[in-house]
C-alpha cells in the first residue's frame, strides 16, 4: 500500500527539486512515508517520455500535496508549472497542499528574493510575461499557507517525524470529512474562516527541541 499502482489514485503529491533533494532529504521522506504505509506519488515513479500532462494528472488524483521549497526549487519550470496546478486544485477545494519550507525562508519563497528570489529571476528570463505572473502568484499564495519549516543545523529526521505528523492529520480529516453526509466540499465550504484563499496566514516554524537553533 506503500506505493500507489498507476493506476490507483494516489493520496499525497511530492513537488520539489529533483536534482537537489531527490537522493537527499526526499529519499528519507519517502522511507517515512513508505513506513507509515502513506500512499503518495513522487516523480521517479513515473514512467519516462512522459510529459508534464502526464504529472498534472497525478496532481489531480491527489488529495494531499507537499510543495518542498529549497533553494534551487525555483530553478525549475516544471516545479513552478505543478505548483500553479497545486494551487487552481486548492483554490477549487479538490487539494490541500502543505509548504515545506527546506532550509529557506517563507518570506524569501513569498516575495522571491535571496537566493531563492536569484534562481527563480534566472529562470524567469527565459520565461513568457504569464508564466511569470502566474508563477508569482502561487508562490505567494502557497507559501502564505499554514506549512513547516527547516533551519540550518536543526534535525532533518526530527522535521520528517513532524511532516508525517501533518500529512496523517490532514489524512484524517479528509476520510472523516467524507464519511459525513455533507461531503468534503461542503465541509470545507463550511469552515472558510480556516481556509486560506486569501494568503493571510504566517507560518509556524519547526524547532528542533533537542538542538538549540542560533
Amino acid at each position: 500500500m506503500s506505493i500507489s499502482s498507476l493506476t490507483q489514485s494516489h493520496q499525497v503529491f511530492l513537488n520539489y527539486r529533483g536534482e537537489e533533494l531527490r537522493h537527499s532529504f526526499v529519499s528519507h521522506l519517502i522511507d517515512a512515508f513508505e513506513r507509515h504505509e502513506i500512499n503518495f506519488f513522487v516523480d521517479k515513479y513515473e514512467l519516462r517520455g512522459k510529459d508534464l500532462k502526464s504529472l498534472v494528472s497525478r496532481i489531480e488524483e491527489s488529495r494531499v500535496a507537499l510543495a518542498i521549497f529549497s533553494t534551487r526549487y525555483a530553478e525549475s519550470s516544471w516545479c513552478m508549472d505543478e505548483l500553479v496546478k497545486m494551487q487552481k486544485l486548492a483554490n477549487r477545494e479538490k487539494l490541500q497542499v502543505i509548504p515545506i519550507f527546506y532550509k529557506v525562508k517563507a518570506i524569501d519563497v513569498r516575495e522571491q528574493r535571496g537566493e531563492f528570489g536569484d534562481n527563480f529571476w534566472k529562470l524567469a528570463k527565459t520565461s513568457s510575461g504569464d508564466q511569470i505572473k502566474n508563477w508569482k502568484d502561487a508562490l505567494e499564495c502557497i507559501s502564505y499557507k499554514m506549512g513547516l519549516s527547516l533551519k540550518d543545523k536543526s534535525s532533518e529526521a526530527d522535521f520528517i517525524k513532524e511532516i508525517i505528523m501533518e500529512v496523517e492529520r490532514v489524512i484524517r480529516a479528509i476520510r472523516t470529512v467524507e464519511r459525513e453526509d455533507d461531503g468534503y466540499v461542503n465541509h470545507f465550504r463550511n469552515k472558510k474562516k480556516f481556509r486560506n484563499y486569501n494568503c493571510t496566514y504566517e507560518l509556524p516554524v519547526f524547532k528542533n527541541i533537542k538542538t538549540k537553533t542560533l
